[in-house]
């Protein structure tokens, strides 16, 4: 129970009316809910992000999140019951645990992935303390918005008008968070930054609030208890935003065991290189290795190779391969003459071209006057209109892994399909299909879509390790697709009966 004490209403039992009129102090009210809203819908998009980064699988993550915050939101809304009688109190308790927790969600989860390496019990545990505060909000400011409405003790709004009034301020308020965060917190301050600055907004609101338009519905001794934890919580978010750079350079320490050189944000992805400049590099997109230990050049080698290997290949297409590697692998065959590299992220070729070690690991490609850039999503640039027809001997997709739920239309029937009206003919489909033995789910799927989209495909593994998995294809009425050539393992043998293939709207490809 709470203490008696925290309200201090008027002699026989009737609060004095708010400092302000009724009109007004209702719209006060109204703008925080909007201001809260806003940052309550931040909050849930900070951990699917998060969640879908450290974790993987986005379309599990962003369920898990939201099913647990919504479930969780009607349990705040019963406890808040409780609370009503005192509702400025509980509203500014309510703000300032809300502020605290949201805004160093996303830190303590990312420590929590890089220390301890696991995220996911945080990550239910944050949804679950964020979407219990978020649902008290709603029954506490009905009790405040009613009480800025009256004037004398009378009702000057009526109940539904009075509802209506507050989910119309609440729905907007999460309108702007919702684009404010992939548009503005996400690329301009980063994921920590952006959650600690929307709780320090949250505090300040929620605090303000409570503490002047309805200061006379408290007694001073819970005034002052309500305004030092707030600046208590402000003080937290303020030292925690100060510090937020040494703590991502130690996180990063803990997460890749090595310095990172290079950490970037191009608003596509995190772009992160360690090593030295003049060694090994190592090339983590969105925290997953894509590159690393001197392993490019058989890598890249094993999946451009066998498809220049035999017929023509005077115009190759590369889809994805931002880094310049397989760009490079195709450059290295005699009778190239053009090399279209069609890449979602100006950020990655940016730091291709500029990054020492990553340039000396290209080799400088994109000086090269036989490559060209576009940079357009793979799948989109296929579809349209810009995207010549039959005009590629080959083409090498050099794409995420298919793992990542994100990357599911780029191992669908429909992009392979597309992709082969690129194809001349003779064509030839180069594919990197993922680990065959680690995920032999993913990769098979990955070979039975293609053959479902008209191919005739040869799958191979490269030798030893680590295991990368690749699929050479051709137009199943060309013929069998020729011999891979040497340095590398066929793995025909090992097909599973009854893979389904992947589309659109079946993505099957992960485990």
């Amino acid at each position: 129970m709470i203490d008696q004490s925290v309200s201090a209403p008027a002699r026989g039992g009737v609060r004095p009316p708010p400092p302000v009129r009724p009109d007004a102090g209702r719209f006060l009210v109204l703008l925080v809910v909007f201001v809260c809203a806003a940052c309550g819908l931040v909050y849930e998009l900070e951990l699917v992000a998060l969640a879908s980064y450290l974790i993987g699988d986005s379309v599990t993550q962003a369920s898990v999140v939201l099913s647990v915050m919504v479930f969780a939101m009607g349990i705040g809304s019963l406890l808040a019951k409780r609370l009503r009688c005192h509702a400025a109190v509980g509203f500014g308790l309510v703000e300032a645990a809300l502020a605290l927790v949201g805004g160093c969600s996303a830190l303590v989860l990312y420590a929590a992935f890089a220390w301890l390496g696991e995220a996911r019990y945080a990550l239910v545990a944050f949804s679950l303390a964020i979407g219990v505060l978020i649902g008290a909000e709603i029954p506490l400011l009905m009790s405040l918005i009613q009480r800025a409405s009256r004037r004398g003790g009378r009702r000057e709004e009526d109940a539904a008008g009075t509802v209506a009034d507050l989910f119309a301020a609440d729905y907007v308020g999460a309108l702007v968070g919702g684009l404010a965060f992939p548009f503005m917190l996400l690329p301009w301050l980063g994921q920590l930054t952006g959650a600690l600055l929307t709780g320090a907004v949250n505090a300040v609101a929620g605090g303000a609030l409570v503490l002047w338009l309805f200061r006379r519905d408290m007694s001073p001794r819970a005034r002052w208890w309500l305004l030092g934890a707030n600046l208590t919580v402000l003080a937290v978010l303020t030292t925690a935003m100060a510090l937020v750079g040494d703590f991502e350079a130690a996180a990063r320490r803990a997460v890749y065991g090595q310095p990172v050189r290079v950490a970037v944000h191009t608003g596509v992805q995190e772009v992160v290189l360690t090593g030295p400049e003049d060694g090994p590099v190592d090339l983590f997109l969105d925290g997953r290795l894509q590159m690393g230990g001197g392993d490019d050049d058989r890598h890249h080698r094993d999946l451009v190779r066998p498809a220049l290997r035999q017929g023509p290949h005077a115009h190759v297409l590369v889809l994805g391969g931002g880094d310049g590697l397989a760009a490079r692998e195709v450059l290295r065959h005699p009778g190239v003459r053009s090399v279209t590299v069609v890449e979602l992220d100006p950020g990655m070729v940016r730091l291709a071209r500029t990054d020492p070690a990553l340039a000396a690991l290209n080799g400088q490609v994109y000086r090269d006057p036989r490559l060209r850039v576009v940079h357009a999503d793979a799948f989109r640039w296929l579809r349209g209109a810009s995207a010549p027809r039959r005009e590629y001997d080959v083409v090498v997709a050099d794409l995420p892994d298919p793992g990542v739920t994100p990357s599911a239309k780029l191992y669908s029937q429909e992009f392979y399909g597309l992709a082969a009206g690129v194809l001349a003919d003779g064509g030839r489909l180069a594919v990197h299909a993922g680990p065959v033995g680690e995920r032999p789910h993913a990769y098979w799927t990955v070979e039975s879509t293609i053959r479902a989209a008209g191919f005739a495909t040869r799958p191979y593994r490269a030798q030893g390790r680590p295991d990368r998995g690749f699929v050479l294809a051709v137009p199943a009425d060309t013929g069998p697709p020729p011999d891979p050539g040497p340095g590398v393992l066929g793995v025909e043998e090992q097909r599973p009966r009854g893979v389904p293939p992947s589309t659109l709207l079946r993505p099957r490809y992960a485990e």
